[in-house]
């Protein structure tokens, strides 16, 4: 999980975190007096999501096809009919569900949520793990702390998340109060980012 700004700019260079906007770091590997740091910085390295290198040159949907941990997501938006909006230009910021938290839901509303005729609410639900435009994990924690301890986050399902901190971990919580928690951030895709929960977020309130 993500742990406060400390281990968050520690995993700067693995996640990836030079992005405009963002502060970037060297990883301590910062150039000599008189040299172009832009030499001698290495590049950053993909983070890997589900034994799988996340490479910035593929599209969302190809790099979650890559995870062992994201089948069921991927069998998800195929079945909503959802892959090639996140195939896409974009820019997405998806927080996305590993195998282990759809199996939370139950095998059978895994399956009746698979059905045909259950695409527009399955639609539904992996669109409350969307949010437009890029959003870092440092963004969320800058916007974390400019809120007073969370920040309100519109998806593209047009239903909120909220985003705080609990023991120093990210967490996102949805309008039924069920929680996840993100435990991989920031797989960059060349279409937008990627961030790991251990969680299904659900947008419509209990009855």
């Amino acid at each position: 999980m993500i742990k406060s700004k400390n281990i968050l700019m520690s995993m700067g260079a693995a996640a990836a975190l030079a992005v405009t906007g963002c502060a970037s770091t060297d990883g301590g590997m910062g150039a000599s007096a008189g040299a172009d740091a832009s030499a001698s910085t290495p590049a950053s390295a993909p983070v890997t999501v589900g034994g799988a290198a996340m490479l910035p040159t593929n599209n969302i949907v190809e790099n979650a096809k890559l995870a062992n941990n994201f089948t069921t997501l991927v069998a998800a938006v195929e079945s909503a009919g959802l892959g090639a909006t996140l195939s896409g230009p974009g820019p997405f910021t998806v927080f996305a569900p590993t195998d282990d938290a759809f199996s939370r839901l139950g095998q059978a509303t895994i399956d009746s949520l698979m059905q045909p005729e259950m695409s527009q609410q399955l639609g539904e639900i992996l669109k409350y793990h969307v949010v437009a435009g890029e959003v870092t994990a440092e963004d969320l924690m800058e916007q974390i702390e400019a809120g007073g301890g969370q920040a309100t986050i519109g998806t593209v399902n047009g239903a909120e998340l909220t985003a705080s901190l609990e023991a120093g971990n990210v967490k996102l919580t949805d309008v039924r109060g069920n929680a996840a928690y993100v435990t991989t951030a920031d797989a960059k895709a060349s279409n937008g980012v990627v961030h790991e929960i251990n969680g299904v977020l659900l947008p419509t309130p209990a009855a």
